[in-house]
């Protein structure tokens, strides 16, 4: 599945200024990080937001807004919004609700490529 790049440049310009963001590859589309964890990621299935659990119904009650669904089951704490936001208010607002979600997480180290000790 491919990325929609134009929701990724959108949301690359709100999220430039939050603090330590990175793009990772996965779920078949771009998510960013925020000290290491998951906050939000694009496809062209949609936006994909992490809410947290607590507010997880009243970001489903927002336009557009569906339970995130892995292997047919429901990810509590994930939204997807279907379409993506095109306007910016919308866009700012997910991605501040994620943001601020987000921010209540100890950061995560990243994971060592191999568990293992080379050894000679």
């Amino acid at each position: 599945m491919a990325v929609d790049e134009g929701l990724a440049e959108r949301m690359r310009a709100v999220l430039g200024t939050t603090g330590a963001v990175r793009e990772v590859r996965m779920f078949g589309g771009l998510c960013f990080m925020l000290n290491g964890n998951m906050l939000a990621g694009t496809s062209n299935r949609g936006l994909l937001v992490r809410v947290g659990k607590d507010q997880h119904s009243d970001a489903l009650a927002r336009p557009g807004a569906k339970p995130m669904e892995m292997a047919g089951r429901s990810m509590a704490g994930y939204i997807f919004v279907d379409p993506a936001p095109r306007d910016e208010r919308a866009l700012l607002d997910w991605l501040e609700l994620a943001v601020a979600f987000v921010k209540t997480l100890p950061p995560k180290l990243p994971k060592s490529k191999s568990g293992r000790t080379k050894t000679k």
